[in-house]
C-alpha cells in the first residue's frame, strides 16, 4: 500500500497491467453487477437535474426502469446507486455496435449534458472508499474484465496509466502527480 495525502493506494495500481478492451468485453461493467452504480449525493442531484435531457439518449427500458425507481435509488446497503434493467444491466446503459456503453457519456460527447458520468464508472475496475480518516483506492478483479487485463499486458499500460484522466478527476493533478513519482520510485526499488 502507498499513503498519498489522505488516501491509502493498492499496489495494484501500479503493478497491474490494465486497459479497456469493449471489443472483446462487450460493455459487460454496464451490464453485470449485483447493484447498480455507487453515486455520490452531489452525483444523484445532478443525474435528477440532467434527467429531462437524457430521456432521448437512453433506451426504452432504461427509461422504464427510471421512471419506477428514480434518476438514482438506494441498495441494500442504503447505499446511493444507478437503477438496474431487470435487477442486471444499469438503466443508463445503451446499446452501440453490439456493446453496452454509458448513455450519460454518450450525451455528454454529444455536448447535449454536462455530466460525463458517475466517477465510480469513470474509475472502474478501481473503487474508492471513504473511511473516517481516510480514502482507499483498491482495484477489483472481476472476471469480466479479464480482456482488459490481457489488452494492459499487451499495450504495457499499468492500471494508474489507463485511469489517469478519472484519476485526475478523483483527486486533482497534484495528487495523480504524486502517485506517478510512487510508481516510479516503487519501481525502481523493486
Amino acid at each position: 500500500m502507498l499513503q498519498i495525502d489522505n488516501t491509502i493506494v493498492s499496489l495494484a495500481l501500479i503493478e497491474k497491467k490494465f486497459s479497456c478492451d469493449l471489443s472483446i468485453c462487450k460493455g459487460s461493467c454496464c451490464r453485470y453487477g449485483d447493484t447498480g452504480a455507487p453515486l455520490t449525493a452531489e452525483e444523484a442531484a445532478i443525474l435528477d437535474r440532467i434527467w429531462p435531457l437524457l430521456r432521448s439518449w437512453l433506451r426504452p427500458e432504461g427509461i422504464s426502469s427510471i421512471e419506477k425507481e428514480g434518476t438514482s435509488m438506494k441498495d441494500t446497503e442504503r447505499e446511493l446507486v444507478t437503477p438496474l434493467v431487470n435487477n442486471e444491466e444499469c438503466a443508463y446503459a445503451i446499446m452501440e455496435d453490439d456493446v453496452y456503453k454509458c448513455g450519460i457519456e454518450t450525451a455528454f460527447n454529444a455536448g447535449a449534458v454536462d455530466f460525463r458520468k458517475p466517477l465510480s464508472c469513470h474509475l472502474f475496475p478501481v473503487r474508492v472508499k471513504q473511511y473516517r480518516d481516510f480514502r482507499a483506492v483498491n482495484y477489483e478483479e472481476w472476471p469480466i474484465c479479464k480482456p482488459g487485463v490481457a489488452a494492459g499486458i499487451k499495450k504495457d499500460t499499468e492500471l494508474c496509466i489507463f485511469l489517469g484522466e478519472p484519476l485526475v478527476r478523483a483527486f486533482g493533478k497534484e495528487w495523480y502527480e504524486k502517485l506517478l513519482w510512487a510508481a516510479g520510485e516503487y519501481v525502481n526499488y523493486k
